[in-house]
């Protein structure tokens, strides 16, 4: 059913040929880097945290993690991320293929800075046998964010 929100959302704004479906998993990183034919690092993972005033996803780069100093001082309280079930429960898709596409209201989506260095990024469409190839600023269009932060640490091939 996340799958279809996800594709349903992504074709209602006229890129449904950008979606592309596997018949491997794509439910990690690395995995979504194998299916899609791209480097980790733009694979464009979705990570669930639990904010202040609900829940808040992060669109990030696949090479980058949490700087839990970072992610405090923009929002205010220690990053606690969301268990499986809280991200089935409050963002609608399950894990390994959350993406910002189809989500309940009331999700905060903020995307991070490190994405705009890719050409593309493949985030997942709703289900761990997907991805959708879009540009940041596609991106950034299609998921609505309330803007671009910058709260990751990306390793020092990367910079």
């Amino acid at each position: 059913m996340s799958f279809d929100t996800a594709y349903a959302y992504i074709k209602e704004k006229g890129m449904a040929e950008r979606v592309l479906q596997f018949t491997v998993s794509s439910a990690t990183v690395e995995l979504a880097a194998q299916a899609v034919g791209c480097a980790p690092a733009e694979i464009a993972k979705s990570l669930t945290f639990m904010g202040a005033d609900g829940p808040v996803m992060i669109v990030c780069a696949g090479d980058a993690k949490i700087a839990n100093g970072k992610y405090k001082a923009f929002f205010g309280v220690k990053a606690k991320m969301l268990t499986p079930d809280e991200v089935s429960t409050l963002i609608g898709h399950n894990v390994g293929g959350v993406c910002p596409f189809g989500i309940h209201d009331g999700v905060k989506v903020y995307l991070d800075e490190a994405l705009k260095r890719f050409t593309y990024v493949y985030p997942a469409c709703g289900n761990a046998a997907s991805a959708v190839k879009l540009t940041p600023a596609e991106l950034e269009t299609l998921a609505k964010p309330v803007g671009w932060i910058d709260v990751c640490n990306l390793p020092e091939s990367a910079t």
